[in-house]
């Protein structure tokens, strides 16, 4: 019984389990990291492009409360002097007082004085004013890199009746203007900014406030100075409104960038600000408590397990974000940057995203493309549970044959028709292709009910397959490894091998195997030092001909003689050489040795034939025929004396290149034979087909013929037909005298074993073939 092992997933399995601890950690770093970012300033220029983008959505006109009375080109026309005698100014607040406006505002520069009557009239119009007039204050540098600042105010005498209002302009390190002070200082004396005196708002002096550019420049109502000088007004469309009066003439100077808007004058910025302040005092809120709502949102957008709900719900997520953003603005007054949480839903919208494709890239890749199955891969990041004992591999007999068989459209479809088969008789969930012709799944059986589902299985598959109009056999060769296996589904894979080659339908995996595929494996490497060392050798079993009682056959036979495992038989390398690919090397080391052990055979005088086993697999490789041809081409050696075996029941995977192959080698005098005759189930069929000289009865047939009535039908009947189509015939695995003597009654051509001999060594060989010659071709042979 295999060992149980506590349940424990693997590596796959891990990854793909996720908790709610998993995803507030990742929200917490893109957090962090967007934090970081938007400290060190990261979003500054993105912000303000966002800002300039809301402000287009948003855009909307001017309430109309506030006008500018422009100081224009028409005006610096007119008065075509500058700066302008002040009793311009006291005109235009005598009519503007006149029109019934609510305040008069200036951001003009008054601190020094010009005409005496003009300031006396000016001083004398504000005084007379009923409306509060505002005149400018400002601080500036003394000059370039001092820190020093200058307070600029009105001249005293205007100055006694009026208002005084901050007309600072706080530029970004950028140039663009984006807020303003709700106040400055002068004279160490608070001064309300001209917004704040026109909007009636009051605050800490220095605290900055974001003006909002949404409001259209161009739909604020402007009077030209020059024609209100004039008393060109409107009546009544000046009652109760707010006026400032600046300059917007471009030889005045005076501008400034600002967003979405270009270069604008002083006095539209003073404008707008007390636009935005009319419906109080906006706050800038800066993005951390956004961002801090990302970060609970976005949980929503990393637990999604499709890619387009993480699309739907990152979309969500923006909207509510944008949606507050935007409430917070227009109802709360409150300014956010919203850039850094906007980045983080994006974020973690991008991460689940390339999370749920590398999600469907790992299983694509545990799905086998050809059969549609889940592959090794998947197999191997399932979950394993306390109830799994066993790895079972099911490798599907013949499969080259097969897969020829059904074309490579169709061998998906029987794939997955045999893993159908399989699920429902063993009602397994999963079954995995492995490997190209294996298939395998995890049973929770014990070993013993294990044998009975698969002997179960082995019967059902007796029933053929209907793909593509034809009806398929298949049959499968099962390996069985427990859990606490090193690799259990290779070692599973590995047994169901091993099963095949031992001609049984199942076997279980053992501890000791892993020595012996690793001995294996080593014996591949050195294959190729022991061809160059000789350490590869043959013998040859002689072949008795019936007729003339004389030694004149032989069959070559390969063995390693390791330096460390001593002799090794053909059963502990041949069928591992197939299996890699490397057959053919061996093959023509062999055929070589016997072509100059029988070209020496042939300077002493001695016929003798040789017969050289050839795998099935080379019959289709144009590579190894051309090698052998051009080998028995060079050697010298009669080619009529050899002789190729090919095993009856040797499957070749292209009938036509293989039935070629042998025409190429029979065309060259070589014999063909038919090995182990009777075993397979295609007999009668290569006989036809084949261009063969002559037949080998296989030993299990031969062996008893003698005492049982079965057997010897079975071999005089072949021998008279083997006859009748003018071969010869080779009885192999006579061990006794009475099993001889029937042969040679039924006229059997040839008998082969240990009876007649075992291998030998060339020389040896020699010797034995000489002593069976008459006495004067003996002594012929000898004195050669």
């Amino acid at each position: 019984m295999p060992k149980m092992r506590a349940p424990s997933p693997t590596m796959g399995a891990l990854l793909q389990r996720e908790n709610r601890s998993t995803t507030v950690l990742m929200a917490g770093a893109l957090a962090l990291l967007v934090t970081i970012l938007a400290i060190g300033g990261a979003f500054r220029n993105a912000e303000n492009r966002f800002e300039e983008l809301s402000f287009a959505l948003l855009s909307r006109p001017a309430s109309g409360q506030v006008h500018i009375v422009e100081m224009d080109a028409a005006s610096m026309a007119s008065i075509r002097r500058w700066p302008w005698p002040r009793g311009h100014y006291a005109r235009v607040v005598s009519q503007l007082d006149a029109a019934g406006v609510r305040s008069i505002s200036f951001d003009v520069d008054f601190s020094s004085s010009a005409d005496a009557e003009g300031d006396r009239a000016f001083a004398a119009a504000i005084a007379a004013a009923r409306a509060p007039v505002a005149l400018a204050t400002f601080a500036q540098r003394t000059g370039s890199g001092d820190v020093r600042q200058l307070d600029s105010l009105p001249i005293q005498s205007l100055r006694e009746k009026a208002h005084l209002a901050s007309v600072a302009v706080l530029p970004d390190g950028d140039g663009y203007v984006r807020g303003m002070p709700i106040g400055t200082v002068t004279e160490d004396i608070p001064r309300p900014s001209l917004a704040a005196f026109v909007a009636g708002r009051s605050g800490e002096v220095e605290q900055e406030y974001p003006v909002d550019f949404a409001i259209d420049p161009a739909t604020i109502p402007r009077l030209s100075f020059i024609a209100v000088e004039g008393g060109m007004i409107e009546p009544g469309s000046l009652a109760g409104k707010d006026v400032i009066i600046g300059a917007t003439a471009v030889e005045l100077g005076d501008r400034y960038a600002v967003p979405g808007h270009g270069v604008i004058p002083g006095v539209i910025i003073q404008a707008l600000s007390a636009e935005t302040l009319s419906g109080g005092v906006p706050v800038y809120a800066s993005w951390p408590l956004p961002l801090l709502s990302a970060a609970g949102l976005v949980l929503a957008i990393l637990t999604a397990g499709r890619r387009r709900t993480v699309g739907l719900r990152t979309g969500a997520v923006m909207f509510v974000l944008l949606t507050g953003w935007l409430a917070a603005r227009l109802w709360a007054g409150y300014w956010f940057e919203i850039v850094p949480a906007l980045t983080l839903a994006v974020a973690a919208g991008g991460v689940r995203t390339i999370i749920l494709a590398q999600r469907v890239a790992a299983k694509k890749r545990q799905i086998d493309t050809e059969s549609g199955l889940p592959n090794r891969l998947a197999l191997d990041v399932r979950t394993v549970t306390a109830e799994d004992r066993l790895f079972v591999a099911a490798q599907i007999d013949e499969f080259d044959a097969l897969k020829l068989a059904v074309g490579g459209d169709d061998l998906g479809e029987i794939l997955r028709r045999i893993a159908d088969r399989l699920q429902v008789t063993t009602g397994i969930g999963s079954v995995y292709r492995t490997e190209e012709r294996t298939l395998a799944w995890v049973s929770q059986l014990s070993v013993a009910e294990l044998e009975t589902q698969l002997s179960g299985i082995r019967a059902l598959m007796r029933s053929p397959f209907e793909i593509g109009g034809r009806r398929l056999g298949v049959s499968l060769t099962f390996g069985v490894a427990g859990q606490d296996a090193g690799d259990p589904a290779a070692q599973a894979a590995h047994a169901a091998s091993l099963a095949r080659r031992a001609g049984k339908f199942w076997r279980l995996h053992n501890e000791g195997e892993g020595e012996t595929v690793s001995q294996q494996l080593a014996l591949l490497g050195e294959l190729d030092d022991a061809l160059r060392s000789g350490a590869v050798t043959v013998l040859y079993q002689p072949k008795l001909n019936l007729v003339t009682r004389r030694i004149d056959a032989v069959e070559a036979l390969v063995r390693w003689n390791h330096p460390e495992r001593g002799l090794l038989p053909p059963d502990c390398f041949i069928p591992l050489f197939e299996e890699r690919g490397r057959i053919d090397d061996l093959t023509i080391a062999v055929l070589a040795r016997a072509l100059d052990d029988m070209r020496v055979w042939c300077e002493r005088g001695l016929t003798i034939g040789v017969a050289v086993n050839i795998s099935a697999a080379l019959l289709t490789s144009e590579s190894f025929t051309n090698r052998a041809l051009a080998l028995v081409g060079r050697s010298g050696a009669p080619a009529h004396r050899l002789t190729f075996e090919v095993t009856e029941s040797a499957q070749f995977e292209d009938t036509n290149k293989a039935i070629a192959a042998l025409e190429r080698f029979r065309a060259t005098g070589i014999r063909i034979s038919m090995d182990d005759y009777g075993t397979g189930q295609s007999a009668l069929n290569y006989l036809k087909l084949l261009p063969l000289s002559e037949l080998k009865i296989d030993r299990m047939f031969v062996a008893q013929a003698h005492v049982d009535r079965g057997d010897a039908m079975l071999v005089r009947s072949t021998v008279q037909l083997a006859h009748e189509l003018g071969l010869k015939v080779v009885a192999e695995g006579v061990e006794e005298p009475a099993c001889l003597a029937f042969l040679e009654q039924i006229g059997c051509d040839y008998a082969q074993g240990y009876l007649v001999g075992r291998p030998l060594a060339a020389d040896a060989l020699a010797q034995v073939a000489a002593a069976s010659l008459p006495a004067e071709v003996e002594v012929a042979a000898q004195a050669a």
